[in-house]
């Protein structure tokens, strides 16, 4: 079979180029950043249904054509010709062809998108809007919209997760994502190389495909989660800023929580999957979806132990926290306790007394031992005993151990 040439892939700019919130953002970026998705929110109350709005900030849409059949494979960049990569895929029926959309920031090319693959304004609604969990719908023609959250734990020590829009047709997969970079370059590998059964299957399993990659790449996220909570964890023992590493603990809890709330859904969306009559997911791709269930469910057994694990550590740092406190408390009661029966024989003899009456005559009773001359060593040398008295007794006890 005949392949047009692949048209050349122009390299992808950096995120920090495209857009600079698409990068690592300072704290006061990012809460910037937050208000004005909040303020777009708001903006969208009490609109129309379907009306199609783009953040203000979305970066610009580049087009990715991967056509592909068993006997071979070609891909490119159609960005800024969207009528050429539409004419491809209507022009070569007998292909399989995957649409990958990167980027939202041209409402009249979206517009055009919904129009020429026939999609529903509620559905491009919810792609641009850019925060959907995972779902699952059938629309005309047993087509499929499918819906899922990639994540990533970044170096920011953060989860975070773009959304990743999927629809089905008779030969093609046309899929929308917010950001140039994602995680499915181990399937475009997959693709090019043929060395699995990507080109000999049809267009939905290519969205099975695509759904199993993002439930993969779980695994990394969690691995990454589990190595900081036991880092953490050894930090407990020697970390003494104990102000920060609380708060180092409780956003990694915040982050596990979250996580857990882009897996729940992306189970009952396998399941809704598995639920579906044959013709529109056939029995052959039930099979691997069910497979895809069974990592969607260990991913969530993980953040279930994750999440335990962070009580245990927000709990075993509070108990570091006191043990630390009564070591504290239990050195200064130990020197309270040496200098209570100091300072009252000091405090005794300290008493402003007079030695001898108005007449001179010596009172015996009035403060003994003033007129003794080795009395000041004598009592000093008391002073002495009762300290290795007390520290003997404390010894004894183990209230000097640190054990």
């Amino acid at each position: 079979m005949d392949f047009p040439d692949p048209l050349p892939l122009a390299p992808p700019p950096t995120a920090a180029e495209a857009h600079p919130a698409a990068s690592g953002l300072p704290p006061t970026d990012r809460i910037t950043d937050r208000k004005a998705t909040r303020l777009a929110r708001e903006q969208d109350v009490g609109q129309r249904p379907g009306t199609l709005r783009v953040k203000a900030n979305a970066l610009k849409p580049r087009l990715f054509l991967f056509s592909y059949d068993e006997q071979g494979y070609t891909e490119g960049e159609y960005t800024g010709r969207y009528d050429e990569l539409l004419a491809a895929v209507r022009g070569r029926p007998d292909l399989k062809h995957w649409v990958d959309v990167r980027g939202y920031g041209d409402l009249p090319l979206m517009e055009r998108l919904m129009d020429d693959f026939g999609l529903h304004p509620l559905q491009l609604e919810d792609v641009l809007g850019d925060y959907q969990r995972a779902k699952v719908e059938v629309f005309d023609e047993n087509r499929l919209f499918l819906v899922s959250r990639m994540t990533d734990f970044t170096s920011s020590l953060e989860i975070n997760d773009d959304q990743l829009s999927i629809f089905t047709g008779p030969n093609y997969v046309l899929c929308f994502q917010d950001d140039y970079e994602d995680c499915l370059d181990v399937l475009r590998n997959r693709l090019r190389a043929n060395l699995s059964q990507l080109r000999r299957k049809s267009s939905g399993y290519l969205a099975y495909a695509l759904t199993d990659v993002v439930l993969d790449h779980y695994y990394p996220t969690m691995a990454a989660i589990g190595d900081y909570i036991e880092d953490l964890e050894d930090r407990i023992f020697t970390e003494r800023r104990e102000r920060r590493l609380l708060n180092r603990i409780l956003r990694i809890k915040k982050d596990v929580v979250r996580f857990r709330r882009l897996v729940y859904p992306e189970r009952d969306k396998i399941a809704e999957i598995l639920r579906l009559p044959d013709e529109v997911v056939p029995e052959e791709l039930k099979t691997y979806y069910r497979d895809a269930y069974d990592h969607a469910i260990q991913a969530l057994d993980l953040a279930e132990s994750y999440r335990d694990n962070i009580s245990s550590l927000a709990d075993l740092f509070l108990s570091d926290q006191s043990n630390r406190m009564n070591e504290v408390m239990k050195v200064l009661t130990i020197i309270s306790s040496i200098f209570i029966p100091l300072s009252f024989v000091v405090g005794l003899y300290g008493m402003n007394f007079q030695p001898e009456d108005q007449h001179g005559h010596r009172l015996p009773l009035n403060m003994p031992e003033l007129y003794q001359p080795w009395g000041y060593p004598v009592l000093l040398g008391i002073l002495a005993l009762i300290v290795v008295g007390q520290l003997f007794y404390f010894w004894r006890k183990g209230w000097l151990s640190s054990d």
